[in-house]
């Protein structure tokens, strides 16, 4: 949705990698924002991202206005199921998936790619996705690439600007508290314990804390043990007035 950082850029290279052609699509999709979220003040700088991808050496820009991607009379929408009802982001921003899902769609239909590169830190996002390009027979591989952090552990996003200097100090506890909790339950340490713990520290630090949670890696359903198989830590919490969000395999 443009703002572009390092992690963005990280998409850009490990793009190059796989293919003799890279395209980068810039749309800040109005329909995946409720009415009550920053749409209207969400980073953009349109300039400074294309500089930036000349650097990165990125093929072609795809920056479709929004009159191009919903034009008078659109009225299709994909209303994912399965990961996207997870009770997670979708439980905090219930219009989330549909809108993603709907843009994300077109977008592949309009570029038709052989490799979409998402990133891990949007992990939910990956994985309704990676979903609806199975369930829909997208003829492209959506790949994860892992989280770009900064040095303390933040995981890069567009949204970090709206810090304020106290609250970048802060922001790490998220990472810092999904690092240790994923450790304590490969050691064997009761999961429930572990994340009622780790949700102290989140609000110690400042945080409202909206969820700490593990889940099955794959499908995101709840497990109870290391034994419910492979297991993602997700947390999203509200500092300031930013909502971060991250995640952390066990």
């Amino acid at each position: 949705m443009g703002a572009l950082h390092r992690g963005h850029l990280t998409l850009v290279a490990q793009a190059r990698r796989r293919a003799r052609r890279v395209v980068v699509s810039i749309f800040v999709n109005p329909t995946q924002f409720a009415p009550h979220e920053d749409f209207g003040s969400y980073p953009r700088g349109f300039a400074a991202d294309l500089a930036a991808l000349r650097a990165a050496k990125a093929d072609l820009v795809w920056a479709p206005s929004a009159e191009v991607m919903y034009p008078a009379g659109f009225a299709t929408r994909i209303e994912p199921q399965g990961a996207a009802k997870a009770g997670l982001e979708d439980k905090f921003r219930p219009h989330f998936f549909g809108g993603v899902a709907t843009v994300v769609a077109k977008l592949f239909t309009q570029v038709s790619p052989d490799f979409a590169m998402f990133g891990e830190k949007d992990y939910q996002q990956l994985c309704v996705i990676t979903q609806m390009a199975k369930d829909l027979d997208l003829p492209l591989k959506v790949i994860g690439v892992p989280t770009v952090r900064e040095a303390d552990g933040l995981a890069l996003s567009s949204r970090n600007a709206y810090l304020s200097p106290v609250e970048r100090k802060a922001a790490p506890t998220l990472h810092h508290v999904l690092e240790a909790s994923a450790k304590r339950i490969k050691q064997g340490e009761p999961i429930e314990m572990v994340l009622e713990e780790g949700q102290a520290e989140i609000a110690r630090a400042g945080f409202a804390l909206d969820y700490l949670e593990a889940r099955h890696a794959a499908t995101l359903a709840p497990i109870a043990s290391r034994k419910d198989g492979p297991i993602r830590l997700l947390v999203a919490a509200k500092i300031g007035t930013t909502r971060l969000i991250d995640n952390l395999g066990v």
